[in-house]
């Protein structure tokens, strides 16, 4: 008699069975710290200039290596005083992240940090940080998507102008203006992410004084199993923009730091402890049930 061998192999998942969900590679701070480094090294990144073009290439050269379609948006940022330096008027971009198949008139979430510095900084914290830890959830969405989808933005000329600080965030503003009234209303909350690397002991999430908080409250609620948060109001970055149209917004980050708006602020400012936590908050926030 002859005998027979078999070799054990999993069994097939029946049809239309799901294929498990694909899990994100860790968050890579390493990663997170070697952009920084990069973008500081471009020097100050006023919003008008050859630098903050540099900057946009750079960072759109990431989101498209994580798997994005990248579109740049250019406007115009006039001539003013930025942190007592004058700056000439000229041209800034958006950097608009879309994941495939991307549709703006359908339920989604906006992630932003932006671009420019002050005309003596470097802008490591601010806001190469920002756009780092933006770029590296980015590619961790790309492995792992949420229960929306998610377009990441980097915006140009965030930074005053004039105008005792007012004249500000021109990059988010001409995003939003951009949008039609279907592409508002499916934005379902938008966070922007600005100065999120200087170590504390918690997380800032902060709302719009004056504002509807129901935003920066999930983020915190999503947050809280993983990373202690702290609440806190602040009108000075993106999210202003899109709570002035109607839209669901908050800001992570905002930890007060002596090299602020100084040639001082450089990769060493940052803590990458801080930049770990950042991200977690972010990406609980992404993965939480809507």
């Amino acid at each position: 008699m002859s005998s027979s061998s078999s070799t054990s192999r999993p069994a097939a998942s029946a049809p239309g069975t799901p294929a498990p969900p694909s899990r994100a590679d860790p968050f890579g701070v390493d990663t997170v710290l070697g952009g920084i480094r990069a973008l500081a090294s471009i020097g100050p990144r006023d919003a008008a200039s050859r630098a903050s073009d540099r900057a946009a290439a750079y960072v759109a050269g990431r989101l498209r290596a994580a798997g994005y379609r990248v579109s740049l948006q250019t406007f115009a940022v006039p001539a003013g005083i930025s942190w007592g330096v004058r700056v000439p008027a000229g041209t800034s971009v958006d950097v608009v992240a879309d994941p495939p198949g991307f549709d703006p008139t359908k339920p989604h979430l906006v992630v932003g940090a932006h671009l420019d510095t002050v005309p003596q900084s470097p802008g490591a914290e601010d806001d190469a940080s920002g756009l780092m830890v933006m770029a590296e959830v980015a590619r961790m969405t790309r492995q792992q998507p949420g229960a929306l989808p998610v377009r990441f933005v980097a915006f140009g000329a965030e930074e005053a102008r004039g105008g005792n600080g007012t004249l500000y965030a021109f990059g988010s503003r001409h995003f939003v203006a951009g949008l039609g009234a279907p592409e508002r209303r499916a934005v379902r909350g938008m966070v922007a992410l600005d100065r999120v690397g200087v170590a504390a002991a918690a997380v800032p999430v902060c709302h719009v004084a004056g504002a509807d908080s129901s935003l920066a409250d999930a983020v915190r609620r999503a947050a809280a199993p993983v990373v202690p948060t702290r609440g806190c109001t602040n009108k000075a970055s993106d999210h202003v923009s899109f709570v002035r149209a109607g839209i669901p917004a908050a800001r992570l980050g905002s930890v007060p730091y002596a090299a602020y708006h100084s040639a001082g602020d450089v990769p060493s400012v940052v803590d990458r402890g801080q930049l770990t936590r950042s991200g977690a908050v972010l990406w609980a926030w992404i993965r939480s049930p809507r």
